[in-house]
């Protein structure tokens, strides 16, 4: 094999094996690798949780309308009832909840309940984006919609995915949440800076 033969097989060997292993290293280095995605998130299916304020309307019975926090054991105190539990509930349930609890303590023979939720628990986001803090989440909120309302990425911005810890039901999650994905109220998210 002539010494040119030899710096040709060299070469390709460095083309064919060495970039795509430096590209591994690459990806390896990437900020959240070896993070699985956060739990998919439904807006429909929202259920309440601590900090939720709520708007729970009597029809026909105006003076027990009222507004009402859900607080950090879950409940929401009702005159005349006391604490009723709303964490983990959706409105509909909290309102069958209450209708049946003014019936039971005949307080309302014919008790009509709907709920409204009227602020969700706000949601954090931190990291390389201009403007970090608190921001009050909306329905139908995304990852990329939520960077938005910081001001929007910093050049430094990792902007794939972001680093996302999430409350699901009794345990808390963290993984990754992609710029489509729904964001949950409550959610504590960080974008990554870049490296290179």
């Amino acid at each position: 094999m002539t010494e040119i033969s030899r710096m040709s097989l060299l070469q390709s060997v460095r083309k064919y094996i060495l970039f795509p292993i430096s590209g591994i290293a690459l990806a390896a280095c990437s900020p959240g690798a070896g993070l699985s995605p956060v739990p998919v998130y439904d807006p429909v299916q929202y259920r309440l949780g601590t900090d939720d304020e709520v708007r729970l309307i009597t029809y026909g019975q105006d003076q027990l309308t009222s507004d009402f926090r859900i607080d950090s054991a879950g409940n929401i105190d009702i005159p005349l009832l006391g604490n009723v539990h709303a964490s983990g509930l959706t409105t509909e349930q909290l309102g069958q909840q209450v209708t049946a609890a003014l019936r039971q303590k005949a307080i309302l023979r014919d008790a009509k309940i709907a709920v409204q939720v009227t602020a969700y628990r706000l949601i954090s986001i931190i990291g390389e984006v201009e403007h970090p803090g608190q921001y009050a989440y909306q329905p139908g909120m995304t990852m990329l919609s939520a960077v938005a309302a910081a001001g929007g990425f910093t050049y430094r911005s990792w902007e794939r995915y972001a680093y996302t810890i999430r409350q699901e039901g009794n345990y808390t999650v963290a993984g990754l949440l992609y710029p489509q994905n729904f964001v949950k109220p409550g959610d504590v998210i960080k974008v990554y800076e870049r490296h290179f």
